[in-house]
């Protein structure tokens, strides 16, 4: 299972004036990629919450009770803002309920779009040769350690020739992507200029003929098998004379004539050169580089592309990478091993340290501790991996943060307890006395202590589950397969050091984002401000600046909820194909299970602040196990509904005074005594599904789930031609 994102025993309240209000209450899941997650639950349920807590957006009375959401090797809830920056937007966006909210209303809806592009563009490049270099110089320590030394000569001109040769593929991918650059302003230019004549809009014919004339003029590209100079040449030289030959109406006359045919004719013969340029198959710049190094004058554009890409390739493996790869891989191996040895000393002290945690100790001895086995645990970690264990990246944090939690309730459970008993005491007193008092005593917020002696050991835990796991696999690395890995990994790197977003090129960018989902008309709308377009429409452009970043994860917050049920599909439809053809990873918030009904993968539902029921779709559809689940499928229609749909009854429990035993027992017909004395564990129903309710209880009564649902799921199953599970 590839997880992209893991959210942990989070715990999330929020500062009132009434009291703390307890919004998330330690609640797990995991996001795997490609794949969409559906948390659904009432209004109030903590599920936006959630999402803001993963995007670092929640409000500044919200206080972070506990637990972690890992991405890419970080927590989430403990990186700079600065760092938070660079994942925003980036790596994980979000598609809000309300798109206004999302939108300025006082810029157009094209600088919206593209303003994200450029800015994450200059960030990108400037940490992509940072990473590179780091990497670099990393590997190249590894590889001197383990080869023997009479190698180090080698190895160093080996290296050096790896950072020569992404910087001469750097160079030349730049020469070539301002070519590109070039052609792609030039067609949008004639795009729009066409674009604006069919609308009969006023154009200063001779000012943008002209430009166009230079921008032709200065169009080349290197890597063209096909010379489009002689074209290039006559093409200029006819909209020249198409030019010289227009006349502009005259002061008084009506400005808005149609253009003339040998000038539209002409620039739409301009047109499939530029696309021919801009839309051919790149060149593969690393591995033309080190041919370019080795052989500076030797012409690059004998072949066509694809054939010299391979050519290439095989220049580069039988000349240069072959040996590289050879040494690399030793080095590869060798850092494995050495992190292997430190994860197997690690693992031992792990066990002495949940010993420790789970006696007596002070704040300092205990922290003393937690420095001394962090330190053992980065140091354990094999920076030469690409993809990054989150478990071990954020122990340090995850650990001292139990820790702080730890003497920070031992201290202040006093202090809670006393004021609970004066204020409380007060009140009675005020009773007693025949007064009327409307207030509530605010709940006092204590922890068990030796519950959170258990967070601390349940940090180590994971870690310990995590290395052995490791260990236990350790036979089974392919080094070769990791060393091939390093290696497009300098690749990437290097091609965005040099990849440069033009305005030209966001624009472009822009207008085909605007066109994927589903916009018409994009070169008008373009231009446009956000009252200009339809509920529908907005909620259109803000998908299309969330995909504007190329992000890993999109988390759409009720994104349908504020639109008409025709618009509602298309919407759905549209986020569902953007999943497929990018390979997103989505999260999607909704109070309706028949929203996400044919696009998640996995569900988990949620309710007073925690998940109560997970699995995949099939198993909340066809099995579902919690009443609370229950209740959510009986208020929603099918097209096969002729019964009155039953709506939950009761409200959702004050959070701020959050109930002992199961939240939904108040509001429950099938609730026993238990449900109102003691919160359920999860109980397993399969390998994939689980739901916290006493009903799963061994012990538990039998109790046969709605009519209407049973009947629901026989119809569905007849219409797929499936089994029922469960019951």
């Amino acid at each position: 299972m590839d997880k992209i994102l893991e959210v942990k025993n989070l715990k999330i309240s929020f500062r009132t004036s009434g009291g703390t209000v307890k919004a998330v209450r330690d609640i797990s899941f995991d996001l795997e990629r490609g794949k969409t997650l559906a948390i659904v639950g009432e209004s109030g349920s903590g599920k936006s919450v959630t999402s803001k807590a993963i995007l670092g957006i929640l409000a500044g009375n919200s206080i972070i009770e506990g637990g972690e959401i890992l991405y890419d090797g970080k927590d989430l809830l403990r990186i700079s803002e600065e760092d938070m920056c660079k994942i925003r937007g980036d790596k994980i966006s979000m598609i809000f309920q309300d798109p206004l909210s999302s939108l300025n209303p006082i810029v157009k809806i094209g600088n919206q779009i593209t303003e994200a592009m450029i800015l994450k563009n200059r960030t990108s490049r400037k940490e992509a040769r940072g990473s590179f270099n780091r990497h670099l110089a990393l590997l190249k320590k590894n590889m001197l350690a383990a080869n023997d030394p009479s190698l180090a000569g080698e190895i160093d001109e080996l290296v050096k020739t790896l950072d020569k040769m992404s910087i001469e593929g750097n160079k030349l991918e730049n020469r070539y992507n301002n070519e590109k650059t070039e052609a792609v302003d030039l067609l949008s230019a004639i795009e729009d200029f066409l674009f604006k004549a069919s609308k009969k809009q006023k154009l200063d014919v001779k000012k943008e003929l002209s430009r166009f004339e230079k921008l032709l003029a200065d169009i080349s590209d290197p890597f063209l098998t096909i010379n489009y100079d002689e074209q290039i040449k006559t093409l200029c030289a006819e909209l020249s004379a198409a030019k010289s030959s227009y006349s502009a109406p005259k002061k008084g006359e009506d400005e808005n004539v149609e253009l003339p045919e040998e000038i539209i004719s002409v620039l739409e013969r301009i047109k499939p050169i530029l696309s021919d340029i801009t839309a051919h198959e790149n060149p593969n710049f690393f591995r033309i580089g080190y041919y370019k190094l080795m052989n500076p004058n030797a012409s690059l554009t004998e072949m066509p592309i694809a054939e010299f890409n391979e050519y290439a390739l095989k220049y580069l493996d039988e000349n240069f990478m072959h040996r590289f790869i050879e040494l690399e891989e030793k080095g590869v191996e060798y850092s494995f091993n050495q992190a292997l040895a430190k994860k197997k000393d690690v693992v031992e002290k792990l066990e002495d340290a949940k010993t420790f945690y789970l006696g007596d100790f002070s704040k300092a001895e205990a922290l003393k501790l937690c420095k001394t086995l962090s330190d053992e645990v980065e140091a354990s970690i094999d920076r030469l991996e690409i993809n990054k264990d989150s478990v071990a990246y954020t122990f340090r944090t995850a650990l001292t943060t139990a820790i702080n939690k730890y003497f920070f309730y031992m201290k202040n459970n006093p202090k809670e307890e006393a004021r609970f008993a004066r204020q409380s005491k007060k009140r009675d007193a005020l009773i007693a006395r025949g007064k009327h008092v409307s207030w509530k005593v605010v709940p006092k917020v204590v922890f068990d202590l030796e519950e959170l002696k258990a967070d601390i050991v349940a940090v180590i835990d994971r870690l310990s589950t995590r290395y052995s796991e490791y260990i236990a696999n350790a036979d089974s690395v392919d080094f070769n397969a990791r060393s091939v890995e390093i290696i497009d990994y300098f690749k990437d790197k290097a091609s965005q050091v040099v990849y440069k977003v033009t305005k030209s090129m966001a624009k472009e960018r822009a207008i085909k984002l605007m066109e994927e989902v589903g916009i018409h008309e994009p070169r008008t709308r373009y231009y446009q401000y956000p009252f200009e377009f339809s509920g529908g429409m907005r909620q259109r452009i803000v998908i299309a600046i969330a995909l504007a970043a190329d992000p890993d994860i999109i988390i759409c917050d009720e994104p349908t909820t504020a639109l008409d049920v025709t618009i509602q599909a298309q919407i759905l439809e549209l986020i569902n194909n953007l999943k497929k053809e990018r390979n997103l990873s989505v999260i999607f918030i909704t109070h309706d299970l028949g929203v996400v009904a044919n696009m998640a993968d996995d569900i988990g539902v949620m309710y007073a602040g925690k998940i109560v029921e997970y699995g995949t779709a099939d198993d909340i559809f066809y099995d579902p196990r919690h009443p609370y689940t229950w209740a959510l499928l009986s208020s929603m229609p099918d097209l096969d509904t002729k019964e009155k749909l039953d709506a939950i009854p009761g409200t959702p429990p004050n959070m701020i005074y959050p109930p002992v035993g199961d939240a939904f027992a108040e509001r429950n017909k099938y609730a026993m005594q238990i449900d109102f004395e003691e919160c359920p564990p999860f109980f397993d129903v399969s390998e994939t599904h689980k739901a916290a309710t006493w009903l799963l209880h061994p012990d538990a009564p039998k109790v046969e789930r709605p009519k209407a649902i049973s009947d629901r799921i026989e119809r569905m199953l007849s219409k797929t031609g499936g089994e029922q599970d469960g019951e």
